[in-house]
């Protein structure tokens, strides 16, 4: 999964298509990300003691994360992601992500 926790994202598609966000939490065995402030759901909690009041509770459902594209930190613009390897000596080549737009590394 190329999407990681505080990257700024942007909806392709569903209810929210075309807001923007970022990422609070990444379920890569699910494929699916939580955006902050976007895919609300209402939770209706039970009072827990006598006398007290029920609550609702909206929190940001995770999606699916082909229904997400990365902005891009320097143009702006929602992007594929590409990797580019950079060959260090006397170590291990270190693989970063890429804006497929302005070839600008993310990471």
């Amino acid at each position: 999964m190329n999407i990681k926790k505080g990257d700024k994202v942007k909806i392709i598609a569903g209810k929210d298509k075309g807001k923007s966000g970022k990422v609070l939490q990444v379920f890569p065995e699910k494929n699916r990300v939580s955006v902050e402030g976007l895919n609300l759901l209402v939770k209706h909690m039970r009072p827990r003691r006598q006398g007290e009041k029920g609550q609702r509770i909206e929190f940001p459902a995770p999606l699916e994360a082909s229904n997400l594209m990365i902005e891009c930190p320097k143009c702006g613009k929602p992007s594929r992601i590409g990797a580019q390897i950079v060959k260090a000596e006397g170590k291990k080549d270190k693989k970063f992500r890429e804006c497929k737009k302005c070839k600008q590394i993310i990471d």
